[in-house]
């Protein structure tokens, strides 16, 4: 993100999900340079109310710079508070991932100050970065939901180890390494015994 910012003539940056739990909305920062005081003065409630407007620009679209000063999202209070930390200019990008609705906010100091080829450029950058992020969190859920067993069981089968060979070496019968197998298989999602071993690896899970 710091290479962006260099790249657009940012002065912060700030990536955001717009979560849903329990039927409610809200902003979750990801990621952001942003000083406290600038988040708390303007508050998760005008965040939101940005992330969702239609001044948030779609993936391969021109992106909108919007003036801190002019944008009626927000109070006067957190306008001006805004520009006390260096947040003159803003732009909100929605970032291709799926069924998640992550943003880009980039923001300089000065309007007119960031490129704006540059910015469009950032927001595919941002796209496939966050998409990695998100699925590398994913996977490390699964990784998180694995038990030790069935852990153990997939990494002596990646050593080419039979059922009969693991039982024998953790002192279970071949059943329970077939369950404990099974098991693995369905928490990463993979359709067979050679797929799970491969993405455990590629993951990092074993």
């Amino acid at each position: 993100m710091r290479e962006i910012c260099r790249d657009t003539d940012a002065d912060h940056y700030m990536i955001v999900e717009l979560a849903r739990e329990r039927g409610r909305q809200y902003p979750k920062i990801i990621t952001s340079n942003w000083v406290f005081d600038a988040i708390e003065a303007l508050g998760c409630e005008a965040i939101e109310k940005i992330l969702d407007s239609a001044l948030a620009t779609d993936a391969g679209r021109s992106p909108l710079p919007l003036d801190v000063a002019m944008m009626n999202l927000i109070c006067a209070r957190q306008s001006a508070s805004l520009r006390e930390h260096g947040h003159g200019e803003l732009y909100c990008l929605k970032l291709q991932t799926g069924k998640r609705r992550v943003y880009a906010l980039l923001t300089s100091g000065t309007p007119g100050k960031m490129n704006v080829a540059a910015v469009w450029r950032a927001q595919m950058v941002c796209s496939y970065a966050i998409s990695r992020h998100l699925a590398a969190t994913a996977n490390a859920a699964t990784a998180d939901r694995l038990s030790d067993r069935e852990r153990e069981c997939l990494r002596w089968a990646s050593e080419g180890k039979t059922t009969d060979e693991v039982a024998v070496i953790l002192g279970v019968s071949s059943n329970t390494v077939n369950s404990y197998v099974a098991n693995a298989i369905q928490k990463i999602g993979a359709s067979n015994r050679a797929m799970a071993i491969a993405t455990a690896i590629r993951n990092g899970i074993i």
